[in-house]
Formats: structure tokens, C-alpha cells, sequence
């Protein structure tokens, strides 16, 4: 099943399986929860939400010095409780500028735990298994957070706003549980000394954050994941417009989508790393881009279609849209690592999280600026830039340093 060795790791897989669950709980009702739980209008909750995201922006400037001079595992353990802090907060919030203190206390404990994250898999993996740890993780995350998402729609069709609040309770708690489990995991395999897992868990030379900026091949890798971050972000903000606006189809092929995309992510991440083991990680990365691209195609020549025909390509291009992140997602998240300096690896994870950060908080304006000029011009947009992407992979892997 291409399966990394997970001996001696129980707690690090149950922590993230715990947090995904936490993440998948809250991913689509926060805009609810403080809609029902307070009197403020959809515009206010939503500027709130905006404006918290957008000052913790600047978190893994500050985290990443911290990775490097504490060690990764400390920092995901203070990450996950300010996480827990934030979404207990949200229990007790009910004015606008305390939803913004909120939301940036819960966005700067998950960006601790995202910029130090794939340092954590350096400490896990076993010599040559770190793709499979990223891939493993990859489909972990999407079961958890499927499940997540599924038993708090649940709550709150039971409960309504009691049941939002039991999930916010309850969302708190997986992240204090979370941090437990990192704080008290000792992997099998002892690190040793001039290890890359020793070094991943331990102070680091403190070098500065020009270090990783005269690093043009890690800046390269760096936009090459933005590019994967706008597309990725395709399935939350743009295909739910999309398919029910402008392909007049019901809601329910949107549902369908995305649990096609999850189900294949969890049941294929693994077993393709294992099928792709001796494919350099350049070539998965171009291939993976150009699968995008034709994804995007084919959803951008749906409209005017027959229904029959909409239903069919739309599921059609999702399968191609999912092979495509099947590909690409364990080779990015090793080339992140593997690339990184050594004695700065915290710095250059945290450069590698501004692309999901700055990505994260550009796509919802950039597809619906698309959007208001016509349907295709979003898919137009995300084919155009995989493309230009391509040059930018060439050589990647070349360019590695520090591997375990």
C-alpha cells in the first residue's frame, strides 16, 4: 500500500489524525457558528473572519526563528495549545473585535503547526521514506478532515446553535489531546548526533532570513507551490459558484465532487508513492501541473452543455484534477525539506508556508474578480499558470541538501 514504516510513531499519526478532525469540524462553520451565536450581520462576521486571517499573515516570519532555536516539536505543541486557546475564545466571542482576536490567535497557532509540520516528518521517517511519510500524512488529513466535517454537520442538524457550540468545545479539545501527543512522543528510532533527525529536533546555527532569500532554486520551489496553493484552493472557493451559478446544476454534484476528490485522495496517496518511488520528483511536479491544467480546461468548456453531459465532465475532470494532486503532493512536500539549509531549517519552512498563507488569503478575491468578467476566465487563469510553472520544476531535485 506504499505504507512508511510507522513503528515506534503511534502518537505523531494520532496527533494528526486528531488535528484533521479539529480542522474539519470547524472548515465549514465558523461563517454559521458566529451567525448564529451572535447578532452581527453575515458582512460583519465575514470582515471579522477577513481581517484576523490577514493580521496572522505575518506568523511564520515569526515562527520559523522559533522552529530553528527550540526545535520543531516544541513549537507544534505551542501551536496546537494556542490553537485550543483560540477556538475556546470563540466560545465567549460575540463583538466584532473579539472575533478578529479570536480568528488571529486560532490562524497563528495553525500556522505554528504548518511551518513546523514537515519538519516533524524529517524526525518520523526512516532513511528514504520520507515521500511516503508525506503522502501517508496527505491521505491521513483527508480522511480526518472528511470525518470532521461530517459529524459536525451532524451536531448542528441535531442541535443547532447548541450543537455549534459543542463543536467549537470540541474542536478545542482535539488540539489540546493533539498537543499531548506530540509533547509526549518519542519516535522508536533514536535520533543521533549529525542526523537530519537530530536536527530537526534540536537548536540550529542562527542564520537569518537572507539566507533562504539568495536561495533562487528554494524561491523557485516556493512559487511553484503557490501555483499549487491557487489551484488547490479550486475546490472551496471556486467549484461550488461555479457549478451551481453558472452551470445551473443542483448542489448536489458539488457534493459529489469533492467527495470524489477525498475518497480517491485517501485511497490512491499512498499506493501512487509507491508506483512513482524511482520518478524524480521534477518529473511528478511537471506531470502532476499539466494534469492540472487539462482539469481546468475541461471544466472551463462545461458551460452551455446539456445536463447529462455537464454531470459527466465536471466528475470527469475532478478525477483528472485529483490524479493531478495525487502526484504532486509528496514530491513538493519532500523538495521542501529536502532543500532546505540545515542550519535554518525553520526559516525555510516558514518562506515555504507564506505560499499557502499569501495563496490562501488571494484566491476567494482573485476567482470571483475572474468571475464577474466571465465563467471561463478563473479556468483559463489556473491552466494559464500551471503551464508557466513547468520551466520553473526543471531541475528542482538537483538541488537538494541535507536528506536523511
Amino acid at each position: 500500500m506504499g505504507l512508511p514504516d510507522l513503528r515506534g510513531s503511534g502518537r505523531f499519526v494520532a496527533a494528526n489524525l486528531i488535528d484533521s478532525l479539529g480542522n474539519g469540524m470547524m472548515m465549514s462553520f465558523v461563517v454559521v457558528y458566529f451567525a448564529r451565536t451572535t447578532r452581527l450581520s453575515l458582512l460583519e462576521v465575514g470582515a471579522a473572519l477577513s481581517l484576523g486571517q490577514l493580521l496572522a499573515m505575518a506568523a511564520p516570519a515569526l515562527i520559523g526563528p522559533l522552529v530553528d532555536r527550540y526545535g520543531a516539536r516544541r513549537v507544534v505543541v505551542a501551536g496546537n495549545l494556542v490553537s485550543a486557546a483560540g477556538f475556546g475564545s470563540y466560545l465567549v466571542a460575540r463583538a466584532p473585535w473579539q472575533i478578529v482576536l479570536a480568528t488571529l490567535v486560532v490562524q497563528a497557532g495553525a500556522n505554528a503547526y504548518w511551518t513546523s509540520s514537515s519538519a516533524l516528518v524529517v524526525l518520523a521517517a526512516k532513511d528514504g521514506e520520507r515521500p511516503r511519510w508525506f503522502a501517508f500524512l496527505r491521505a491521513l488529513r483527508n480522511i480526518g478532515a472528511g470525518t470532521g466535517g461530517v459529524g459536525a454537520a451532524l451536531a448542528v442538524s441535531i442541535a443547532s446553535s447548541a450543537g455549534l457550540r459543542a463543536v467549537v468545545a470540541g474542536n478545542a479539545a482535539t488540539f489540546l489531546l493533539a498537543a499531548f501527543l506530540i509533547g509526549t512522543w518519542r519516535p522508536r528510532r533514536k535520533p543521533t548526533e549529525g542526523t537530519a533527525a537530530s536536527r530537526a529536533d534540536a537548536p540550529r546555527t542562527d542564520l537569518g532570513y537572507l539566507t533562504v532569500l539568495r536561495d533562487r532554486s528554494y524561491l523557485r520551489l516556493v512559487l511553484v507551490n503557490l501555483v499549487f496553493v491557487l489551484t488547490a484552493m479550486m475546490p472551496t472557493v471556486l467549484l461550488a459558484v461555479y457549478v451551481t451559478g453558472y452551470l445551473r446544476s443542483a448542489a448536489w454534484l458539488v457534493g459529489v465532487l469533492v467527495v470524489i476528490n477525498s475518497a480517491l485522495v485517501a485511497a490512491l496517496q499512498t499506493v501512487s508513492t509507491r508506483w512513482t518511488a524511482r520518478c524524480r520528483p521534477s518529473t511528478l511536479l511537471v506531470l502532476g501541473t499539466l494534469l492540472n491544467a487539462v482539469a481546468f480546461v475541461a471544466f472551463a468548456l462545461l458551460v452551455g452543455l446539456p445536463r447529462w453531459a455537464v454531470v459527466a465532465g465536471a466528475i470527469l475532470a475532478m478525477i483528472v484534477f485529483t490524479a493531478a494532486e495525487i502526484l504532486r503532493t509528496s514530491p513538493i512536500g519532500e523538495l521542501s525539506v529536502a532543500m532546505a539549509s540545515e542550519q535554518a531549517l525553520g526559516r525555510y519552512l516558514a518562506v515555504f508556508q507564506f505560499s499557502w498563507t499569501i495563496g490562501g488569503a488571494a484566491a476567494p478575491l482573485l476567482f470571483t474578480s475572474l468571475l464577474s468578467y466571465g465563467p471561463c476566465w478563473p479556468w483559463i487563469f489556473l491552466a494559464l499558470i500551471s503551464v508557466l510553472a513547468v520551466p520553473m520544476m526543471s531541475g528542482l531535485d538537483r538541488n537538494t541538501q541535507g536528506r536523511a
